[in-house]
């Protein structure tokens, strides 16, 4: 078997800068995201979609520790759909999302280009 060599732990710290190398969630659909927020957006640096990669990552891990803790609430160990609807309407740095998890907002309602951004197919 292989054994990481100095070439794997460079690149699994970051490479030089340490801001750079292995990322959570893909750059180029970040990239593709940034491109589609309106017509004026044309051209897009490298390390843009590096920052809102970390700022995704970010979002993520805030968004599930307030889900988190509405699961515990409910005595359970499994994060459910209605947790995270619960952390962003009980957190106001969330409001842009209530209308995504209200319960007036169902499933059926949501377009096909909402689900695109939402990742789902």
């Amino acid at each position: 078997m292989r054994q990481p060599g100095r070439y794997s732990g460079f690149m699994m710290h970051g490479g030089i800068s340490g801001r750079t190398g292995p990322h959570s969630l893909p750059l180029a659909r970040i990239k593709k995201i940034m491109k589609k927020s309106g017509e004026d957006v044309k051209m897009i640096s490298g390390e843009a979609p590096i920052v809102f990669s970390k700022a995704c990552e970010l979002f993520i891990e805030e968004l599930t520790r307030r889900s988190w803790m509405t699961t515990l609430e409910g005595k359970r160990r499994t994060l459910h759909k209605d947790d995270v609807a619960s952390a962003v309407v009980g957190t106001d740095i969330f409001d842009f999302l209530v209308s995504l998890v209200s319960d007036s907002c169902h499933s059926e309602d949501i377009t096909p280009a909402d689900k695109e951004a939402l990742g789902g197919s």
